[in-house]
């Protein structure tokens, strides 16, 4: 069978980011294409049922220290400036995009035009632009695909270049390591060296959704989102390990997206065409859904055990990292949209995981609560096994993705709070962690109760239930909910020891306010005033 020559439907080609003298261009190619690239450059394995198995190498996360912002005129102002955004000079920038063209001189590159963005009003046209057939692959999972029509008349208005075989110098190009993540967004280019984990390029195209969006009135947001059958959405936002997968997951809704989103003001829009699901432990019970992609044409498995001679998969094996992902299209997910657009959200949770013990299971949040919160994005970590550690760490987010936002956490706090103005959007407040004591003392918070309690906001049956005030962060607790006992829902009389109770409770409300410090002169006097008493 003679093979058809794949071609390219744009007419803007690579040397319009600085790239000549290249071997064969790949544009565009279909998932089938692309298997068979993986698979004669040995770039993964073939896994029962169809999945690619990939290795990302010593890279199984993101490298967040590596990633610098450009420092220039046009943009410096807007970037909020710090560990999660340091700066690096156009010099070096430029001095590394040459080097990098010269090391793709004569070699086989991958392209995909897509776009970030449902909305046709909101999206951006992207370029990845990746050595690896693999990568080409997960981009075409992660971003939304255009037609034949569309591709023709494709321009992007960001390209990621993306070489894992190409490392920096740190002494002569002023990165941390040989690894670097480089966004510039007057030249609306990215460059990702020295890294093989596919995460690089999906988040630092959500860096850049989180910089342009919101100057467009839109609010971009690291949360998953699903609607009712009978329209109404909701939105979850939280850190790794607070349920926001599991939670958002539900067979009696339809999932919108399950990380990155905007709200416009024509309603919520996913920024992709795919999901990138956290998959070690995962079963066929709790997350039926996501479980089902593991075994399907399409996904690609990054760091996944797999046995050499039956080719199953080992989801609870943990030899090459706990990372473990899973990028597969968003139609893989049965009751998933297809569009990717939605109505403005009806309700919000955010969800913690206080391994404290302190914070109510569930919440309701005035607007500046809301605010406060969001910019706080607390979650915490379990006690670790290291000799000395014996209590819970606490972590804080903004906007529960920190990382990812390039614009100072009230940038993004505003435009919440006008949204939740205009639109009367409910918020709650929930606990997935621990109760009747902290972590090694208490229990985690039964996922039975959790779902019921988040059923129960979602369906509006908690709206009018009285609530009691909880004393050290002001939040309104309900004093009844269905399926519920009504002990649970205040912490302190799950307590043994009520003091002991208040003494971990005023210690979590210091360190929120320890945090809240950094916020504290670009924000409101309301919204200071609804953080924890002290």
């Amino acid at each position: 069978m003679k093979e058809q020559k794949c071609q390219n439907f744009t007419n803007y080609g690579l040397e319009n980011h600085g790239l000549s003298n290249l071997n064969e261009i790949f544009w565009n190619l279909s998932t089938s294409s692309l298997y068979e690239k993986i698979l004669i450059r040995g770039e993964g394995r073939l896994s029962h049922l169809g999945p690619i198995v990939v290795r990302t190498g010593h890279h199984t996360g993101r490298s967040a220290k590596d990633k610098f912002i450009v420092e220039e005129s046009s943009t410096k102002k807007d970037i909020w400036w710090g560990a999660n955004n340091p700066p690096i000079s156009k010099t070096y920038f430029d001095q590394l995009h040459e080097r990098m063209a010269l090391h793709l001189q004569t070699q086989d590159l991958y392209v995909q035009d897509c776009y970030a963005g449902a909305d046709p009003e909101h999206r951006l046209p992207v370029r990845i632009i990746t050595q690896y057939a693999w990568h080409s692959l997960f981009a075409r999972n992660m971003f939304i695909q255009p037609s034949d029509e569309e591709l023709k008349k494709h321009v992007p208005q960001f390209t990621v270049i993306n070489a894992p075989h190409f490392h920096s110098s740190p002494a002569l190009d002023g990165t941390k390591s040989e690894t670097f993540i480089l966004l510039n967004f007057k030249k609306k280019l990215i460059l990702i060296g020295g890294t093989s984990y596919a995460g690089e390029i999906k988040k630092s195209i959500f860096t850049v959704m989180n910089f342009l969006m919101p100057k467009k009135g839109v609010l971009s947001m690291h949360c998953s989102a699903n609607i009712s059958a009978s329209g109404d959405t909701a939105l979850f936002f939280g850190l790794s390990g607070t349920g926001k997968t599991t939670l958002s997951a539900d067979a009696s809704r339809t999932l919108i997206g399950d990380d990155e989103h905007g709200w416009s003001d024509n309603g919520i829009f996913n920024f992709e065409g795919g999901c990138y699901a956290k998959l070690i432990h995962l079963s066929p019970e709790a997350e039926p859904e996501i479980y089902s992609t593991t075994k399907r044409f399409g996904t690609i498995l990054e760091n996944v055990c797999l046995d050499s001679c039956s080719r199953r998969v080992d989801l609870d094996d943990e030899s090459f990292t706990e990372n473990t992902r899973g990028s597969y299209h968003i139609s893989a997910i049965p009751n998933a949209s297809r569009k990717g657009i939605a109505g403005h959200p009806k309700t919000i949770i955010f969800l913690s995981a206080d391994a404290f013990g302190v914070l109510p299971p569930i919440a309701r949040l005035t607007k500046e609560q809301a605010m406060y919160h969001f910019i706080s994005g607390y979650t915490a970590r379990v006690a670790g096994t290291e000799r000395g550690v014996t209590e819970p760490s606490p972590v804080f987010s903004a906007c529960y993705g920190a990382p990812f936002m390039p614009m100072h956490p009230m940038r993004y706090a505003e435009l919440l709070g006008k949204k939740l103005d205009l639109h009367g959007t409910r918020v709650w407040l929930i606990n997935t962690g621990w109760t009747g004591g902290p972590y090694g003392v208490g229990s985690r918070m039964s996922i039975a109760h959790t779902r019921a309690m988040v059923n129960a906001a979602l369906d509006g049956r908690l709206d009018n239930v009285p609530t009691d005030k909880e004393p050290f962060f002001g939040l309104n607790i309900p004093t009844h909910c269905p399926d519920v006992p009504d002990k649970v829902l205040n912490p302190i009389n799950t307590w043994s020891d009520p003091e002991a109770y208040k003494a971990q409770a005023q210690k979590l409300a210091g360190l929120f306010a320890k945090n809240f410090e950094q916020f504290a002169g670009q924000t409101t006097e309301e919204i200071r005033q609804a953080g924890p008493s002290l």
